[in-house]
């Protein structure tokens, strides 16, 4: 009798892409958990906060597209691997900047900005690997198990490194998130591979697995080479879809809400709701714990879902009423006078932002297949640019108009990514 081996060793990349995405956004969210001994031992406040949260995102669009095309053409386990070196270096940075440094604002923006530079192809290199790897119909599970990790990793930020903070000052929570940066890409190069026919744990049935239910191959995959190892990158194709620039206005509605609660909202906690540091730890814990959770309970609905009625409604409407009740809960959570039931109800807004999470990454791979990278790096392009611009604008609006204006704001930029996903269709692949 036959015994067939089977392996499932997408699913243990798939966690650890899980796990780099936790990394990733430790390393960009400490410096807002960081923000007030950082701003009072350089002399700061909050406008020139901003900016420095800005230049990580500006770094992080600029270079979203020379990202994706790295990751189509060296594979997501060598540019990962080089990309959580790049931002493990930049966190480094930052712990060693001494205080009293002449022109410390500008140093600060300068290593920010290549920190933003170097995580630019977390999520393009990752969306490659789901398209290399991953069966359509697991696509949602695999989008929503990575984003997961944004909301674990900038939800275990606030109670850990301001543990640490407290123990040991701000700067060995920049050394603690370096460390864990390294050891993780580390991981990552051992186990990886760039396709599952390059992995010696592949077993046959898994192979097979993956193939059937990938779009990438062709009839005749099984007697060659996936066009998944192709690197050639169809741009006439690419800027041809009208629904690149729907899903980039999307994203730049996505990121820019998103960004209100890794920038701000600790500090909107402590400053505005009357909170001390521990407490506001706490309550800045649950943006992220509902990010985590409503990201794989997203993800997990898209591809059922899609699996019932298609595409369109498994991936665009699933979306599009996501981000309609993310506007419900941001206008009801900044205006009821509870600061608990303020940190309640905003939580549950950033909760149902990122059940459209694994849509926006999902269809980049439905729609471009091997092109994934290239097109899911336009489309994070978008939401980095609406990220850099909340996290200057929303004090600058605050400021003048108080918070209630801020929260308004991104509920408007919720309706039109809502009003975006209309025109997205995922059903129709790349003409290459």
């Amino acid at each position: 009798m036959t015994v067939v081996r089977r392996s499932r060793v997408r699913f243990f990349l798939g966690f650890w892409l899980f796990v780099l995405s936790g990394v990733a956004f430790l390393d960009r969210t400490n410096i807002s958990i960081a923000g007030l001994q950082i701003s009072r031992d350089y002399g700061l406040g909050n406008q020139r906060l901003g900016w420095i949260f800005s230049a990580f995102l500006i770094g992080y669009a600029g270079f979203q597209l020379p990202a994706g095309v790295l990751a189509a053409k060296f594979g997501p386990r060598r540019v990962l691997t080089l990309g959580v070196l790049w931002w493990g270096i930049a966190t480094a940075f930052t712990a060693i900047l001494p205080t009293n440094i002449p022109h410390a604002l500008i140093l600060l923006i300068a290593v920010r900005f290549a920190l933003g530079a170097g995580e630019a192809v977390v999520y393009p290199a990752a969306n490659q690997f789901v398209a290399r790897w991953v069966p359509q119909q697991e696509r949602g599970f695999f989008n929503g198990l990575i984003f997961a990790g944004v909301g674990a990793g900038s939800g275990l930020t606030p109670p850990l490194l301001t543990w640490i903070i407290i123990q040991h000052g701000w700067r060995a929570a920049f050394w603690f998130s370096a460390v864990i940066g390294f050891v993780a890409g580390a991981v990552w190069w051992v186990f990886a591979r760039d396709t599952p026919e390059d992995h010696p744990g592949v077993s046959r049935a898994e192979l097979n697995e993956i193939r059937a239910g990938l779009t990438l191959y062709s009839a005749n995959a099984s007697a060659g080479a996936p066009k998944g190892a192709s690197t050639e990158i169809s741009w006439k194709a690419i800027f041809r879809r009208v629904d690149l620039a729907a899903l980039m206005a999307g994203y730049f509605s996505f990121g820019y809400i998103a960004w209100v609660f890794f920038s701000w909202f600790f500090l909107y906690m402590a400053q505005v709701r009357g909170f001390n540091m521990k407490e506001s730890a706490r309550y800045a814990m649950l943006p992220f714990l509902c990010m985590t959770i409503f990201s794989l309970v997203g993800g997990a609905l898209s591809d059922r879902l899609t699996k019932m009625y298609g595409l369109r409604v498994g991936r665009c409407y699933l979306a599009s009423v996501s981000l309609v009740l993310t506007a419900v809960f941001l206008v009801l959570g900044s205006q009821v006078h509870s600061p608990q039931w303020a940190g309640i109800i905003l939580a549950g807004g950033a909760g149902t932002l990122y059940v459209s999470s694994s849509s926006f990454w999902s269809v980049s791979v439905d729609i471009a297949g091997r092109n994934s990278g290239v097109f899911s790096s336009l489309v994070n392009m978008g939401g980095q640019i609406g990220g850099a611009i909340t996290a200057s604008l929303t004090p600058w609006i605050a400021q003048r108009f108080g918070w209630t204006t801020s929260f308004a704001v991104a509920a408007t930029f919720a309706l039109i990514g809502a009003l975006c996903w209309l025109v997205v269709h995922p059903e129709r692949a790349l003409e290459v």
